[in-house]
């Protein structure tokens, strides 16, 4: 049986000190892009057939977009949220250990949940049960605007860089709300 001694304790405390090691953090770094491409190929799947579709034909609020503007703003966008969970999760280990920034790490998760759910109730549930689509989307991006700002704040501990690019993300989601609301008011 072995004993932990002082010294095999304050390696491990240095280990962490330093964080993890290039190979954990570029698997973590993957790992971080493919959960926002899952999130985004998701949202393009329901949104494809409906944007020529329905939504086409539903009347805009006037600061709205061409949709060639979407795919390139949500990409940067999604490399930010990636960026900044990434940060947060290497921060986590820098600053005492692999679970100090947990409760960082559930508000990521809960805002790429509530991320991957907008785009198919919005766009895929019109078709579905029309117009109810439209404010359980409202609902849904307003408590993602909440959480985005809840975790650019938690984000400040572990990480001013993932706090700063939640910014742009937040804005972006702001601006959205907008269009989602234009619908239901003007349709």
């Amino acid at each position: 049986m072995h004993t932990r001694t002082h010294t095999d304790v304050d390696e491990q405390v240095v280990a962490r000190a330093k964080g993890p090691t290039t190979l954990r953090q570029v698997i973590a770094a993957v790992l971080f892009l493919l959960i926002v491409a899952a999130v985004a190929f998701g949202g393009s799947l329901a949104s494809t057939g409906n944007v020529d579709g329905w939504y086409a034909d539903a009347e805009k609020v006037p600061w709205d977009p061409p949709n060639a503007v979407f795919g390139p703003v949500w990409t940067a966008l999604y490399a930010l949220i990636a960026l900044a969970g990434f940060l947060i999760w290497r921060a986590g280990f820098r600053m005492g250990g692999p679970n100090a920034a947990r409760s960082a790490l559930a508000l990521f998760v809960v805002q790429m949940v509530l991320n991957a759910l907008w785009t198919p109730i919005f766009f895929a549930g019109f078709p579905m049960i029309g117009d109810a689509a439209w404010w359980i989307a409202a609902v849904v991006i307003i408590a993602l605007i909440v959480v985005v700002i809840a975790l650019a704040v938690s984000a400040a501990k572990w990480s001013r860089i993932a706090s700063w690019v939640m910014v742009p993300y937040l804005l972006w989601l702001c601006f959205a709300s907008t269009l989602n609301i234009g619908i239901i008011a003007l349709n």
